[in-house]
């Protein structure tokens, strides 16, 4: 997933296996220069650095701006774990662009003047949630989100501060409320509970995002007819279910 607007460097929100396809849509001829804002380091988050192609160009520049690892000291350090043999032929080091990591915890930066709020997410593990504000346009990405348990339908300050009043929400939706009981301490949440976070806060546009790997199309398609039933009435103007290649465009 990533942000673009004239005048502004992009901005890849996490690092997963969809990276390949973006990379392969960039100019092969100019060095890549952006950014990353990974929320955590769970596997299916950060797999696709090594095969983000512009990045392993020569002149590549790359910041890769995420929670500090408790356990593994750095983001650099736990990256450099996940990226070494045995499991993987080579390491974050020998990859030929100059990938910068920042851990970034509570903190507000400014990305070549696209603003960045970042703030602690529910989830397992130390998580980020961000907001980016750029090219006129501001957009919230939580990609995983613990909802309270035992039908609470509390919204963590945090998550509020993030989302209040932005253009479009990437939100975690990735279990039905059927499904949710047996998987309710697994980091993620309802569809219902997404489309309510996106009313409080008062967004534009909701993408439900982290569509767990069980449901097929048509059950996706269900599932946003059903979260488009829920934000009737509300002010939450569009719900779009997020697809690979899917473009949001605002003025």
């Amino acid at each position: 997933m990533a942000l673009e607007a004239p005048g502004h460097e992009p901005i890849v929100l996490d690092l997963g296996t969809g990276l390949r396809f973006w990379g392969e849509t960039l100019d092969p001829g100019e060095p890549f220069v952006g950014s990353a804002l990974v929320t955590h380091i769970h596997w299916d988050h950060v797999q696709g650095l090594p095969f983000f192609t512009p990045v392993l160009r020569p002149g590549a520049r790359f910041d890769v701006y995420g929670p500090p690892q408790p356990d593994e000291g750095t983001l650099e350090q736990a990256f450099n774990e996940l990226m070494r043999p045995p499991f993987f032929p080579v390491k974050t080091a020998d990859l030929l662009g100059d990938i910068r990591f920042h851990d970034v915890w509570e903190v507000d930066l400014e990305l070549d003047g696209a603003k960045v709020k970042v703030r602690p997410v529910p989830h397992v593990g130390l998580t980020n949630g961000y907001r980016v504000e750029m090219g006129g346009a501001s957009v919230a990405y939580l990609s995983d989100h613990q909802m309270p348990l035992e039908g609470s339908t509390t919204v963590s300050d945090t998550v509020l501060e993030l989302c209040d009043g932005v253009d479009l929400l990437i939100h975690d939706a990735k279990y039905t409320e059927a499904e949710f009981p047996a998987r309710s301490t697994w980091g993620h949440c309802t569809v219902d509970y997404a489309v309510h976070v996106a009313k409080e806060a008062g967004v534009g546009r909701l993408a439900l995002f982290h569509h767990d790997p069980t449901h097929d199309d048509d059950t996706v398609d269900d599932i946003v007819a059903h979260a488009r039933r829920l934000a009737e009435g509300s002010g939450l103007a569009e719900v779009v279910g997020a697809s690979e290649g899917l473009v949001i465009a605002f003025p």
